[in-house]
């Protein structure tokens, strides 16, 4: 096995490219989990994986609870299907506390604070009630609690990790909290052989071909809880060995027998599931191009372009009287693509239900080119 063909059979697990998920409650429970800290490029991710993908159908997935957002994975926001919240945070939520303890420590929140917090939530969101981030930070104010210098994310944080909040629908562009077991009754309880089982059998499924520190790191587990969800999950999975590594896939994974046009182009969003989920990036990202999809290290990555496979460059988009402009930066000049760019361009504006006016094309950031832009405009 290549690179190549880990990336090519990784397209095809995640839905980017061949068929595409029914819906956006399909598309999360077969990968598992999605990453989704920064909304508008969460909708993205779930819309570029679906058939007829719209921002409107999976925030209608959010009102109708098919899906939630909370902390699971790492304890890094993610869309969850909504039936499997609860298991799935409990999974690492030991471990999640645990690593965050001398964090709470400078914060100046003990366990009397966090439980203290708790009783407030409860009581102001029971009975099916939603209420606003700000009106949650509002509550702990009102009772003498600091919200300031990150204590209030962190309170809500907790909240979440513990099973009692996640959030609900937008309203407003700000974010909504509800009671888990309200908003999600009888959710799936799963003992934690058969969590670790299901949520590596989804996980190798999607994003294989992966390792098991791969799968480790996706979902925030000790390797030896990785190993054993992985041992439960072998029968369905085959293992193909690269660089001194085994990855595990499934024993027929989609695109085994496409050969795609190396020319294909995707416009993933930042922080999608594509780099996200894989500790090791290497078989699509070149390591000289890391910083370029993370500038400065900060955590923020980027939306990225995607070509035969390979990160091969980030863009961007803004809004100019009701039409969206896309600028492409790619990271080496690209040769012959402008037609796939407007293509994969023209397919997010599709989802944003807005006309793609102009889709700018800078040099490459290698190339000896001047600065002048490359463009092509659709009226």
């Amino acid at each position: 096995m290549t690179h190549a063909e880990v990336a090519r059979l990784r397209l095809h697990g995640h839905c980017i490219a061949g068929p595409k998920a029914a819906d956006p409650a399909a598309i999360v429970h077969h990968l598992g989990a999605m990453q989704a800290q920064a909304y508008g490029q969460a909708l993205w991710a779930i819309g570029l994986r679906t058939q007829r993908g719209t921002a409107a159908s999976i925030e209608l997935a959010i009102s109708d609870r098919k899906i939630v957002r909370t902390w699971p994975m790492r304890g890094t926001i993610h869309f969850v299907p909504a039936e499997d919240a609860k298991w799935m945070l409990r999974l690492s939520a030991a471990r999640m506390l645990a690593r965050t303890r001398r964090r709470h420590e400078q914060l100046e929140l003990n366990n009397g604070i966090t439980q203290r917090c708790e009783k407030i939530f409860y009581s102001a969101l029971q009975g099916g009630m939603t209420l606003r981030r700000s009106e949650m930070m509002t509550l702990l104010e009102h009772a003498g609690i600091s919200t300031t210098g990150q204590r209030g994310y962190h309170l809500l944080w907790y909240a979440a990790q513990t099973g009692l909040i996640c959030m609900g629908p937008m309203q407003n562009n700000e974010q909504t909290f509800v009671l888990l077991d309200d908003w999600v009754p009888g959710a799936q309880e799963l003992s934690r052989g058969d969590a670790l089982a299901e949520l590596a059998n989804r996980y190798y499924t999607a994003h294989g071909p992966a390792t098991v520190h791969d799968f480790a790191w996706w979902a925030g587990l000790t390797v030896t809880d990785a190993k054993a969800g992985l041992e439960a999950a072998k029968p369905g999975l085959v293992s193909e060995p690269l660089n001194g590594k085994e990855y595990w896939r499934p024993t027929t994974s989609p695109g085994d027998d496409e050969t795609r046009d190396q020319r294909d182009v995707y416009l993933l969003p930042g922080f999608d599931e594509y780099l996200l989920g894989y500790q090791d990036r290497s078989a699509v990202l070149a390591a000289e191009d890391a910083d370029k999809v993370v500038p400065g290290r900060n955590g923020v990555f980027l939306p990225t372009i995607v070509a035969g496979g390979k990160v091969v460059g980030t863009w961007k988009r803004e809004l100019r009287r009701g039409a969206i402009e896309i600028t492409i930066r790619p990271f080496v000049q690209p040769v012959d693509w402008d037609v796939q760019v407007i293509k994969a361009a023209d397919v997010y504006g599709a989802f944003q239900g807005r006309p793609v006016s102009t889709t700018i094309i800078l040099p490459g950031v290698s190339s000896d080119r001047p600065s002048s832009r490359a463009e092509r405009s659709r009226s």
